[in-house]
């Protein structure tokens, strides 16, 4: 009898650390989506400020391959 009480708490014990780890997965993950949309913003920022900047220089090479 003592043996199967053993078991049936050792079971519990281990999905209880099987949820709490998944908790901190998750609590992990969406951390690091939040991440992820943050530095895809900058990046689109980034990407946006160099072609601003780039446009005008190409301008000039264009004006100056027609002379």
């Amino acid at each position: 009898m003592l043996w199967p009480m053993i078991a049936i708490a050792l079971g519990f014990v281990g999905l209880a650390v099987l949820g709490v780890l998944a908790v901190r997965v998750f609590v992990e993950v969406r951390r690091l989506a939040r991440q992820v949309g943050a530095t895809s913003e900058r990046i689109q920022r980034a990407a946006e400020d160099l072609e601003r900047a780039a446009t005008p220089l190409a301008s000039r090479m264009h004006e100056a391959g027609r002379d």
